[in-house]
């Protein structure tokens, strides 16, 4: 029995801890004739009476690491979903969108790796503009 038990609270801890594990935002999974992210987002519908940011998180989970906070308003590329389509992989900067070297074709699909910042956010708070 204590091994029974032993075993659920390791299975129960290393699903934990992957679940919280960084994972990349992947840009060009629409191929290469696509943009690298295709499509424009905006962040909507927070609470202003509660925390009133949207929590960018370093994989698609409540658990991983907060990386930054985002703003009603902030404007993003959104290059990946999760299978569950709750959380959407995001390329960003602070103010103006700017060149993120996302809208323009890659050959493979490939982790983003800047120059601007990215991360994992719930899709509920994301209003797709363009793609």
């Amino acid at each position: 029995m204590k091994y029974v038990i032993a075993f659920a609270v390791l299975a129960a801890a290393t699903t934990a801890i992957a679940a919280a594990a960084p994972r990349p935002v992947l840009i060009g999974r629409d191929g290469p004739e696509a943009d690298a992210c295709g499509v424009i987002g905006t962040v909507t519908g927070l609470n202003p009476h509660g925390n009133n940011y949207l929590s960018v998180r370093a994989s698609p989970n409540t658990r991983a690491a907060e990386r930054d906070r985002l703003r009603t308003g902030q404007r993003l590329y959104v290059c990946s979903t999760s299978a569950d389509e709750n959380w959407l992989g995001v390329v960003y900067r602070h103010g103006p969108l700017g060149n993120c070297g996302v809208t323009a074709p890659v050959q493979h699909p490939r982790p983003y790796g800047g120059p601007c910042r990215w991360g994992w956010v719930s899709s509920r708070y994301v209003d797709v503009n363009a793609g």
